[in-house]
């Protein structure tokens, strides 16, 4: 599964540096694939989408953190828990039951992600 932050969020920004896909932004603010990656060009997500690695996407939220399920990989292949849901000091750093994957798949995003 990927994480998600839930409306408890209070816009600490703790959880964003701690990310080692870039996955997670500030509200309001655009993302890309491209950030924190190793993405480049034309690249086709698991879900069949293609897209321009560095091309700016739309908030997924305007008012807090977000995080973007396509780039989280739980931090697998990276630390032993997601480091997000470590350091938020409201625990609104959860699970998403709506984006559930294997840690085979996680780690086959880590790699899709960072060669």
């Amino acid at each position: 599964m990927a994480i998600k932050i839930t409306e408890e969020c209070i816009n600490c920004g703790a959880c964003e540096p701690e990310c080692p896909n870039n996955a997670i932004y500030e509200g309001s603010f655009q993302w890309r694939f491209s950030d924190g990656t190793n993405l480049k060009g034309v690249i086709t997500l698991k879900s069949g989408v293609t897209t321009e690695a560095c091309q700016p996407k739309a908030p997924k939220k305007n008012d807090i953190y977000f995080i973007v399920a396509e780039k989280c990989t739980e931090c697998v292949g990276f630390y032993d828990e997601p480091r997000c849901a470590s350091v938020c000091p409201v625990d609104c750093c959860v699970l998403d039951e709506e984006s559930i994957e294997s840690k085979d798949e996680l780690l086959e995003k880590k790699k899709f992600l960072h060669t």
